[in-house]
């Protein structure tokens, strides 16, 4: 085990018994568990998840999140589903990606060109933890690290119904060599749905589009997914800051007659054009989540927007 990782597993116990902003971290699993109120609203999977027996081990992954929950106890997320192995809960990788000469794919696992790993815990704190993250070039046996992805995650409760996370990832080149991240239809900041919700007993609108068919390709500051969870309704708002890349991002959302109508969304601001990271500089991105046991109507989550971005 890591020095570090034994330091901040007694950072866990410290800020678990003076924590007065009712934010407690356990581990269990290979998980990082992150609770309110001493309810778990969130697991960040730092070991690897191995995909179901019979199934492909190059659909194996680590540094994601999932289970997302409300704080009602419903969760918001799903892993590994049979139609797309590769997908899980919250995640962020790149898709098409131009490295030494090489064009490779970040996203889909059973290619084995490439994946994005959990390599260290950097900080632990009251209310957000910080990881470190290997975007990973496999080859002819061989691994390279190409990228550094230091992602930070802070929780605020904002209710008995309504928390917020907020995302800040940090990209760094690994190597002299630049990290281009090529025009695609796809990549990046991604959710894939609870297994629960589909087309009939839930709802997609952005702050551009209020019709989840018609989404998928538009620009967006926002995006609004939520649905019936048993007896209760609830779900998430996704925020882009506007010192993004290409914000308002476009966004790839999945229409109503795909998949069996079950729910991926993904901001991807490299949709429409390429994005050029450069040795020795830092590349941020930014998000915020409302995560939310009640209905969230198309105002409030223009004034959730508007107070993110003058915060």
């Amino acid at each position: 085990m890591k020095p570090s990782f034994i330091l901040l597993t007694l950072t866990f116990l410290i800020l678990n018994s003076c924590n007065k902003n009712h934010i407690s971290y356990t581990k269990k699993n290979g998980a990082m568990i992150v609770a309110i109120d001493e309810k778990p609203v969130l697991s960040y999977q730092y070991e690897t998840m191995y995909p179901p027996a019979g199934v492909d081990s190059a659909f194996q992954r680590s540094g994601y999140i999932h289970p997302l929950k409300t704080l009602s106890g419903h969760t918001l997320t799903w892993i590994q589903p049979e139609d797309h192995y590769h997908h899980y809960g919250l995640w962020n990788p790149w898709t098409h990606v131009l490295f030494e000469k090489d064009t490779l794919d970040f996203w889909n696992l059973k290619k084995k060109e490439a994946t994005v790993r959990f390599a260290d815990f950097k900080e632990i704190s009251r209310n957000k933890f910080s990881v470190l993250q290997e975007h990973v070039v496999l080859k002819d046996g061989e691994e390279k690290i190409a990228l550094n992805e230091v992602q930070t995650i802070e929780f605020n409760k904002l209710s008995d119904e309504q928390y917020t996370i907020d995302f800040t990832i940090d990209y760094s080149c690994a190597t002299d060599s630049p990290f281009k991240i090529l025009e695609y239809r796809y990549a990046g900041f991604s959710i894939r749905a609870t297994e629960k919700w589909n087309a009939e007993n839930s709802k997609v609108i952005s702050s551009e589009v209020q019709t989840r068919d018609e989404i998928d390709g538009t620009l967006g500051k926002w995006v609004l997914v939520q649905g019936e969870l048993g007896n209760d309704y609830g779900g998430f708002l996704l925020l882009s800051n506007t010192s993004n890349f290409n914000h308002p991002e476009p966004l790839r959302v999945w229409p109503k007659g795909n998949h069996e109508g079950w729910i991926f969304v993904n901001f991807a601001p490299t949709k429409t054009k390429d994005w050029l990271l450069e040795p020795g500089k830092i590349y941020t991105l930014k998000y915020r989540m409302v995560v939310s046991n009640t209905e969230i109507s198309a105002d409030e989550a223009e004034e959730f927007w508007t107070t993110y971005t003058n915060h």
